[in-house]
């Protein structure tokens, strides 16, 4: 740019400052709201003040004058809270009119498109420092509220835990003696009907309750480890859910030939089975004529015992298979999601593993558990 043509710029926006400004200020979209729209004609009149600056200053210092004066009105706009669309509207509002008034001017299109060139360049420069100002900070804000609102959130559940915790054990202090009757009516009246039903379902519900209460690490207080066999554990749970198999027609084929013994917490390894076969009752009685689980049991080198517990059920979702075992995941519609999810805790805590695979028409769980010492 020629310096006649940068003094002429520079002396037309001088000569035009007030009525730039007047015009600007009168047009901008402002919220009653905003904090600072006292300051919105200081900030137009600093703003053009850098666009004369164009023309007569160094680039340096004009680039130094946009990021200081950006940043300054991005914490305004932080502040203000108000919509940055308004404030990106105001700044290329200010820019249109500075356009319209270089009509004015007599220059040859060449100079002038320089000019324009220039004047882009600041007003496009203090949008990305303040924007970007504005951005960063609002995402702070946002993720420090997210985090305040998520650490509630989880003060708020372990309460609810904890609530829901004491609940379940104080409602199984009159569950225990319902179950107690139950058992003197059965002594009583041996042929009065239904007590068996009844009796199968608060066994149901006792086993629902003791899984919130192994979840919440309650049930392990007072509890010691004592050695029993896991074959005649296996038969203890089919005979806890024959009315279920009855119910379902399902076939239960089990091969234990040896003897298996463990070294744990025998009503924790009760529940864990009940729970895999009793989920492949429920899933096979709506899935097939001929359900049928497999049990089969053995020992691995004299160190470990190996449980496979198959069902010939649909597979499940591969989306699904790889978070079984986590809490609140489940395929059914009213389930909780806790039962897989427990399991895995009490295998891991007995030193085990728990494993899943799923093809179609086979389903199985495996357990592997260290396999009880002889006493020496």
């Amino acid at each position: 740019m020629h310096v006649v043509t940068k003094k002429k710029m520079t002396d037309f926006l001088l000569s035009e400052k007030d009525s730039l400004i007047a015009e600007w200020t009168k047009k901008i979209q402002i919220s009653e709201d905003d904090p600072y729209r006292d300051k919105i004609s200081s900030n137009a009149e600093e703003m053009l003040g850098i666009i004369i600056n164009l023309f007569s200053k160094p680039d340096d210092e004009v680039d130094l004058h946009i990021e200081k004066l950006a940043i300054l009105i991005g914490k305004e706009r932080v502040k203000a809270n108000i919509n940055i669309g308004d404030f990106v509207y105001n700044v290329n509002l200010g820019r249109s009119i500075i356009y319209s008034y270089l009509k004015k001017l007599e220059l040859d299109w060449d100079h002038l498109q320089e000019s324009i060139d220039r004047i882009n360049y600041c007003f496009d420069h203090f949008l990305y420092f303040a924007v970007s100002y504005y951005s960063e900070h609002k995402n702070k804000i946002i993720e420090e509220k997210n985090e305040f609102i998520n650490s509630t959130h989880q003060d708020r559940l372990t309460l609810l835990g904890q609530m829901t915790s004491s609940f379940i054990h104080e409602f199984r202090n009159p569950l225990t003696s319902i179950q107690g009757f139950i058992q003197l009516l059965k002594a009583d009246h041996p042929d009065m009907k239904y007590l068996d039903i009844i009796t199968n379902e608060l066994d149901q519900l006792n086993f629902q309750i003791s899984q919130y209460l192994l979840l919440s690490k309650k049930e392990l207080i007072g509890k010691e480890k004592t050695r029993f066999s896991l074959n005649i554990m296996i038969d203890e749970v089919l005979a806890f859910l024959y009315l279920s198999l009855l119910d379902s027609k399902v076939n239960v084929v089990k091969e234990t030939n040896e003897e298996m013994e463990l070294v744990g917490y025998a009503d924790e390894i009760r529940q864990v089975l009940i729970n895999i076969v009793f989920n492949a009752i429920d899933v096979l009685s709506q899935y097939r004529e001929d359900p049928q689980i497999n049990i089969k049991g053995y020992t691995v080198n004299d160190t470990h015992i190996k449980l496979e517990i198959a069902n010939n059920g649909p597979a499940i979702p591969e989306h699904m298979l790889k978070s079984i075992f986590e809490p609140f995941v489940t395929t059914k519609k009213l389930g909780t999601g806790l039962g897989l999810f427990v399991c895995r805790e009490i295998i891991e805590k007995h030193k085990g593993i728990l494993a899943c695979s799923s093809v179609p028409d086979k389903t199985e769980f495996i357990i592997l558990l260290p396999l009880a010492k002889n006493p020496s």
